[in-house]
């Protein structure tokens, strides 16, 4: 896996940081090539990781050491913010709705990304802050999808709407409904997976859109397809215009994080 690979490279790297006796400027040279292989080797855009590690080098070098503390968790530190920056930046989730009234979140992507579990992730997560979720199937094209999200929502104790040999417009449709009537203030539809090239798949993306006037259109990509993912949103948002991005994959990005933290915390003891 891409994001394996990603995080053992960064977390090689930011060892030799921690283990060197000195922390000069050949040992953040050397930190900022590993950083440049380890990301472009990952398919990250190659000007973003640039001004990446140029931050990374600059605040490593240049800035001024506060009482207490080291180059070296400076460094460590610079390496975690810029991280922390890459991810969406350290702060919390503004994934809101209204309450007191419906909201009805289409979920789309190419098969394979993870729609289905991830609607099931979004519905627990949204539970969790008090919301009540619902889920519909509106996928009769991938064989299982409507056993699979329906055992999910059992798993998080949420409702459920499919029905086997319908169309999806009319799955999509009546799943609003008859979430509405049961309560849910967040339906959350999940669709069959589709290519940006499979034209008839797009143009019932747009159909089921169009017959239940979403609030919200959420694409789920996952992360490890790299750059792709732009070209993929793209054709996505001139089908249907989506409102936002859910990725799927970025755990080994957060494990590094967590090792950044954890040096840091080791370094002042």
């Amino acid at each position: 896996m891409v994001l394996n690979s990603l995080s053992a490279s960064l977390t090689q790297a930011i060892k030799k940081v921690f283990k060197a006796s000195i922390v000069d400027e050949k040992v953040v040279k050397e930190l900022v090539r590993d950083l440049q292989r380890a990301l472009l080797q990952a398919d990250v855009n190659v000007k973003l990781v640039l001004e990446l590690t140029k931050r990374v080098e600059r605040r490593a070098l240049e800035e001024e050491i506060p009482p207490g503390l080291t180059r070296r968790e400076i460094v460590i530190k610079a390496v975690y913010d810029e991280l922390v920056s890459l991810l969406g930046g350290d702060k919390p989730s503004s994934l809101t709705y209204p309450k007191g009234k419906v909201t009805t979140i289409m979920l789309v992507g190419i098969q394979g990304s993870g729609k289905t579990t991830s609607a099931a992730k979004l519905a627990y997560f949204l539970k969790k802050h008090g919301y009540k979720p619902g889920l519909v199937c509106a996928d009769n094209f991938r064989p299982g999808a409507y056993h699979q999200l329906k055992q999910l929502a059992e798993q998080i104790s949420v409702p459920f709407y499919g029905e086997l040999g319908k169309d999806s417009v009319s799955l999509a449709r009546d799943g609003v409904k008859k979430l509405k009537e049961q309560g849910a203030d967040v339906v959350i539809v999940d669709t069959a997976g589709r290519h940006k090239n499979e034209r008839d798949l797009i143009e019932e993306m747009k159909s089921i859109s169009n017959a239940i006037n979403p609030n919200e259109i959420m694409m789920v990509i996952d992360a490890t397809i790299g750059q792709q993912a732009a070209f993929q949103a793209s054709a996505f948002h001139e089908a249907t215009k989506i409102g936002a991005i859910f990725l799927q994959s970025l755990t080994a990005l957060l494990e590094v994080e967590e090792l950044c933290q954890l040096l840091l915390q080791q370094g002042r003891r």
